[in-house]
């Protein structure tokens, strides 16, 4: 999917959901900062942090491991969606072939798919 106003490929909380549920194989890259994962928090082995004030001033450099692969798929989050959209198009840009931002952040999420995550 795509959103018309970022045009950046976006995923549905529902599709996330239903992923997680078939065991398909991607990361989910949080890129809140540290303070907002103790808000709310996707119960999700899959979920790797990297803040994204940190990528700012590191650059790739910031990036984990499980990250580099550039044909891995990656669902980028964050809290409604409009830092999750920047790190998508950064990425994209740098050459990752399969990376959408999660429509909605984590308050959809929250408000969709599973209430007990919190919300902010």
């Amino acid at each position: 999917m795509m959103n018309s106003q970022s045009a950046v490929p976006e995923i549905s909380v529902q599709e996330i959901a239903r992923k997680t549920a078939n065991r398909e194989d991607f990361i989910i890259l949080d890129v809140r900062e540290t303070w907002e994962l103790a808000r709310a928090r996707l119960k999700n082995e899959k979920v790797i942090h990297a803040p994204m004030s940190q990528l700012s001033r590191q650059g790739v450099h910031a990036l984990p491991e499980e990250v580099v692969d550039k044909e891995q798929e990656i669902i980028v989050i964050c809290h409604h969606g409009v830092r999750s959209a920047e790190v998508t198009a950064w990425l994209l840009r740098l050459g990752w072939q399969k990376v959408y931002s999660m429509a909605g952040g984590v308050d959809a999420y929250a408000a969709q798919v599973d209430p007990s995550i919190g919300k902010y």
